[in-house]
């Protein structure tokens, strides 16, 4: 495997697992770690290489993409002390996948610009599935040489890249702008089919009807079939879109803007996760409006 095909992936969960099982299918050389070390020996069994820390990085890798949580845990992975930080060297790109908030973004490109580092602000957006097979959204934010340096990574990656401009921050902000529709969405889907119960309507047939008709949502169908069928074992925990509508409200207030339902619907998955649903699917959202 030659050095410019490998690649190194900080976060195996649902969607670092899955795009490291892509980069694998494709041929990619794929570095892989993650606080949890249960996580990359399925991996290992596909061809990873296993890491016990960021900072053990080769460092012909052609881009370290983070796919953390949030930006304690990537201020971790890049600054902490096993991170990242201690083996990069000038000229190298780190790919930030997190959803968190553009200031902290233009933060942390600042500090690796410092040490002669580029960065690629480059949310995701489709779900882990969509993660495996290349189909996922990326809306990608770096200055055009890191762009054209990291193209081949990019659409093996995604199908969907988005070029949202120069500079890292914008990746950030057209995310939370995505994800507070979603939020919307969800709890709008999850708000109706738990009226359609209690209006004593079969909430499978209602979706039906929906799905072909104006009120059709990707997440929704995608959530509340999960929900009507009681399945809320973990893809997308209700805390991250917790966290992420937060964000974009936390956006919103310091641009001068207060919308009519973005907050709304923030404040139901932090209603959902003091209910005890944290650690559910976000479909749980469904179960929290239907059962009160």
């Amino acid at each position: 495997m030659t050095p410019e095909k490998k690649v190194t992936i900080i976060g195996i969960g649902n969607m670092g697992g899955a795009m490291a099982a892509n980069l694998l299918s494709r041929g990619w050389a794929v570095q892989a770690c993650d606080i949890d070390p249960v996580k990359v020996v399925d991996l290992e069994e596909k061809g990873a290489l296993a890491l016990s820390v960021p900072a053990k990085s080769a460092i012909n890798s052609v881009a370290f993409i983070v796919c953390v949580v949030d930006a304690a845990q990537t201020d971790a992975v890049l600054f902490g002390p096993d991170g990242l930080a201690r083996m990069l060297q000038p000229g190298h790109t780190v790919m930030l996948c997190p959803t968190i908030s553009p200031q902290d973004v233009e933060a942390f490109a600042a500090r690796l610009a410092a040490l002669g580092v580029h960065t690629v602000d480059a949310p995701m957006s489709g779900g882990p599935a969509r993660a495996r097979d290349g189909s996922m959204s990326l809306m990608v934010a770096c200055a055009p040489a890191v762009y054209e340096e990291q193209a081949d990574l990019l659409q093996a990656l995604s199908a969907k890249v988005f070029r949202i401009s120069d500079q890292p921050g914008d990746g950030a902000r057209t995310k939370l702008v995505n994800n507070l529709l979603a939020g919307i969405n969800l709890v709008g889907a999850a708000e109706v089919l738990a009226l359609a119960g209690r209006l004593g309507l079969d909430p499978g047939r209602t979706l039906d009807v929906i799905e072909q008709s104006s009120g059709q949502s990707w997440i929704g169908s995608d959530r509340m079939r999960r929900a009507i069928a009681g399945d809320y074992a973990p893809r997308a925990h209700v805390t991250l879109l917790e966290k992420d509508t937060r964000l974009a409200v936390e956006a919103a207030r310091a641009a001068g803007f207060e919308g009519p339902l973005g907050a709304r619907a923030s404040e139901v998955f932090a209603q959902a996760h003091r209910a005890g649903l944290a650690a559910l699917d976000d479909a749980a959202i469904f179960k929290y409006l239907a059962d009160r």
